[in-house]
């Protein structure tokens, strides 16, 4: 028993690992990126905040807890909807750490809305957020030219609708002039095109190849919601509501809506159907044009999407995550720092313009030179009366002292020494009134009128 309860004082403890926060914090913030690369969360979106700077932040919740998340401005731009408070959402993002304030968050890289279609939604925003500026109203329709000598088209230079529309076209109105404006109708980078070449038309005539277009045909042939996506994109649909040309959208088939059809001046059910819209009254076409082939922009589209992907490849290298994800944090607190300056300047500039009310209040009521007038009188006449006063205090005074002083002079014993009497002060400083208190050998002081005299006793008489 006391060998199994010995102890052996020859080891040395442990040593502790001492963390600094910054280092414990950079250590948790490894693991979870390391554990949590890439993460699908479902959640409602709570307390959604945009930034100044372009990024938004909220919380993703459900019935048990709650999540951080950030979605920066390169990721929301790819967003086909509007995220808002009480949306359900599954979001596909990196599980990451904030450093100065020691939270874990969600890095968003993608979001889409939980049970309901992403595009379709995103089409039902738009549409509600453009019919309420007005731009379906009916008064702003633009009417279409009766006999356009020059019609612009904004499609594809290939596929079935250019075809159909070219074949009816020429069958129409033979000596008609029609200019290709060639745009990707889907696919990334395709809004773009669409909404150069409807400023193309819009640009002065003589910045226009043979002149300017008496009406505009936007369209291409039909396919699902994805493959139509460019005509229901908001720029697409401003670029069409600002031209000045009329524009008819012939866009998918009969049953195909868009946003580009509510906004147009005219919506035609087919590409077909707005060729025969536009030129009623002609009789065919006389010239075919030629497709225009794209095999540089092939070529070159395809080499770009290699190169983007190598470099997608690169940026995910973990030497690369490092300086993201400083870059993340710095922008994270520039937008702390710009929300807390501006609720300052904001309390500040409140403060000011209700001191600067009180203050005009104040004036508004008083009569300033009035009371400065009276005040003057006033302070005129008290300085006045002030002045009597002391002028009588001081005469009291005068007297008062005069008096006093000739009192003085006639009770003080320096009168009496005046007249040829001294006083004596025996050994112990005391005033001698009687010769017995003293001896002979004694030392006085004798005070007389001008001086004093230091004198021996020789001899005492009672």
């Amino acid at each position: 028993m006391g060998d199994q309860l010995s102890l052996d004082w020859s080891k040395k403890p442990p040593e502790r690992k001492v963390y600094t926060v910054s280092d414990l914090t950079a250590r948790i913030r490894e693991l979870l990126e390391g554990e949590f690369g890439e993460v699908w969360v479902q959640g409602e979106v709570s307390n959604f905040k945009a930034a100044p700077s372009g990024h938004v932040y909220f919380t993703l919740k459900d019935q048990g807890a709650q999540l951080r998340a950030v979605l920066f401005k390169s990721a929301l731009r790819l967003l086909k909807f509007q995220p808002k408070d009480g949306l359900s959402v599954t979001a596909r993002g990196r599980i990451s750490v904030y450093d100065p304030r020691g939270e874990y968050q969600l890095i968003v890289d993608s979001l889409e809305p939980a049970g309901f279609g992403a595009l379709q939604l995103a089409f039902q925003q738009l549409k509600a957020k453009l019919a309420g500026e007005g731009l379906f109203d009916a008064e702003r329709k633009k009417p279409l030219p009766l006999l356009p000598r020059r019609i612009g088209l904004i499609t594809s230079p290939r596929g079935a609708a250019i075809a159909d529309m070219l074949r009816i076209l020429r069958r129409r109105f033979e000596n008609l002039d029609i200019v290709l404006y060639p745009v990707k109708v889907q696919g990334e980078g395709a809004a773009d095109e669409i909404v150069r070449a409807l400023r193309y038309f819009n640009r002065p005539p003589e910045r226009q190849i043979g002149g300017p277009a008496d009406v505009l045909i936007v369209g291409r042939g039909g396919g699902s919601i994805e493959d139509l996506w460019a005509f229901n994109e908001e720029k697409v649909a401003r670029a069409i509501a600002e031209s000045q040309v009329p524009v008819i959208s012939a866009v998918g088939h009969e049953t195909d809506f868009t946003i580009a059809d509510f906004v147009a001046d005219l919506r035609a059910p087919t590409p077909s159907a707005a060729a025969e819209l536009v030129v009623q009254t002609k009789a065919q076409l006389t010239e075919r044009i030629q497709t225009l082939r794209q095999s540089l922009e092939e070529r070159l589209a395809y080499r770009l999407l290699g190169l983007r992907h190598r470099l997608g490849e690169m940026a995910r290298h973990r030497a690369f995550e490092s300086v993201a994800r400083l870059v993340r944090v710095r922008i994270q607190r520039t937008d702390e720092l710009t929300y807390r300056v501006m609720d300052a300047a904001r309390r500040r500039l409140s403060a000011i313009l209700r001191r600067l009310e009180s203050v005009q209040n104040r004036l508004a009521r008083l009569n300033i030179g009035r009371r400065v007038e009276t005040d003057r009188h006033r302070q005129t006449a008290a300085l006045t009366a002030l002045q009597h006063a002391l002028r009588r205090a001081m005469d009291l005074r005068v007297s008062r002292l005069e008096s006093l002083r000739s009192q003085l002079l006639n009770l003080s014993p320096l009168s009496v020494l005046e007249r040829g009497y001294a006083l004596a002060y025996g050994p112990e400083g005391g005033l001698l009134r009687d010769a017995a208190r003293v001896a002979a050998g004694d030392s006085i002081d004798v005070r007389l009128a001008k001086g004093r005299l230091s004198a021996r006793v020789t001899k005492t008489e009672p």
